[in-house]
């Protein structure tokens, strides 16, 4: 969803972080795709065990080769516990890297986009067991090293890892969604239905009253919006980019008819907008059965619904009027509750993380809950400092916590 033009409600929302391949937390894989300076050993460096250099950050740490004809070249002293991997790319070409448990595949870190000639660190903790670098060049099929056995760990345990999760896999509840979305469209045109009604008819009374059931309906199909392509802009844009604001002609949907209910727009002038999204959305209706959602988006919609909610909803930014933000956000945690549910036989083998996922989802939705009143929502602007920091905060622990899902469900290159 894009945001509007300036001067809606504004709040200050906890910053919204996109960590796909980034760092995994409440115990997901551990990552370090993002550090681009490694930390070498250097002249001030301490001699560490079995001859490895022992670098400033008290950490040892070992030089490994990317390359197809020596991928995982240089581990040739392995201790457990917590350690760093200086990826040092030879080849001509860039690459990821995987350190991977040798048995089971898991991951337990990667590096995305080593550059051919750079060096970056890949932190990881060992126990006893059996790992091995897996390097993918681009244009190159991947190259596992030799097998490094750790032995002598004692109570030293590994850090999280999980096994990547393939298309195939991903398939089956893709599909599953894509049937629970198509029943969402007969009831969105249903609910739209009564809103044009409303309006064609003069009711403008009941017109408001019927917006807010059916934008919900749409609100909570968030996980299928790059499927739906130009519908969405037409069934739920916003001014954001339309030199003309409110007023112009390409300003369409339910944002479009909200301005105008609450706005004090005539009937008359609402008919148009009315019957505009109620086409739209019949189109979307009729059109969802042929239409094929790429499994691979499932996994990182989980994510970002809710952080669309947290840059958007919770900032007033698409509120035309009705001052319903925080309906919107409760229907977005409902649409990323559904999603979830597809998902979790997949994410429960590979983390622990989905009790504190619940756990927040939960407490996300009683914070909501807490501002519907027979019907009617707290507008934002109502809220106290106290209030929304609250939102704010819960909203945003929770949109940290699914950044798991999407990194785990990221499918990785195994060939």
């Amino acid at each position: 969803m894009s945001p509007p033009e300036p001067g809606a409600v504004a709040a200050a929302p906890l910053p919204v972080l996109r960590r796909r391949g980034v760092l995994f937390a409440a115990g997901a894989l551990v990552v370090s795709a993002g550090v681009t300076v490694a930390v070498l050993a250097t002249g001030d460096a301490r001699a560490g065990r079995d001859g490895q250099a022992l670098a400033p950050d008290g950490l040892p740490h070992t030089t490994i080769q990317v390359a197809t004809s020596g991928c995982g070249r240089g581990w040739t002293h392995p201790v457990p516990g917590p350690q760093v991997f200086d990826l040092h790319n030879t080849s001509a070409t860039p690459a990821e890297v995987y350190l991977t448990d040798a048995g089971t595949g898991a991951v337990h870190g990667e590096v995305e986009g080593l550059g051919p000639g750079t060096t970056r660190p890949l932190r990881a903790t060992l126990g006893n067991g059996s790992y091995a670098f897996t390097c993918l060049p681009d244009d190159a099929d991947a190259v596992t090293g030799p097998t490094v056995r750790i032995t002598g760990g004692g109570s030293v345990k590994s850090g999280p890892a999980a096994v990547p999760v393939t298309q195939q896999e991903l398939i089956p509840p893709t599909l599953a969604y894509q049937k629970w979305i198509q029943a969402r469209t007969v009831e969105l045109a249903r609910e739209t239905d009564v809103l044009r009604a409303a309006v064609d008819r003069g009711d403008l009374a009941a017109a408001r009253a019927a917006w807010l059931p059916a934008h919900l309906v749409y609100e909570r199909m968030g996980a299928a919006y790059g499927t739906f392509g130009d519908a969405d802009a037409q069934i739920d844009g916003t001014t954001a980019g339309l030199a003309g604001g409110v007023r112009d002609r390409d300003f369409t949907g339910f944002h479009r008819v909200e301005y105008g209910l609450w706005h004090g727009e005539s009937a008359s002038g609402l008919r148009g907008p009315a019957d505009r999204l109620d086409e739209a959305v019949h189109a979307l209706r009729d059109r969802w059965p042929d239409q094929r959602m790429d499994p691979a988006d499932v996994g990182l919609r989980a994510h970002e619904i809710l952080e669309n909610t947290v840059q958007f909803e919770l900032t007033g930014r698409t509120d035309y009027g009705s001052g319903t933000n925080l309906a919107t956000a409760r229907a977005n945690l409902d649409g990323t509750r559904v999603l979830l549910g597809y998902l979790r036989p997949l994410l429960k083998t590979r983390t622990t993380g989905l009790t504190g996922i619940d756990a927040w989802t939960n407490r996300a939705q009683h914070i909501l809950d807490a501002f519907a009143h027979d019907g009617r929502w707290t507008p934002l602007a109502e809220l106290s400092r106290a209030q929304r920091e609250k939102v704010d905060a819960d909203l945003g622990e929770l949109v940290e916590r699914l950044a798991d899902v999407a990194a785990l469900t990221d499918v990785r290159r195994t060939a």
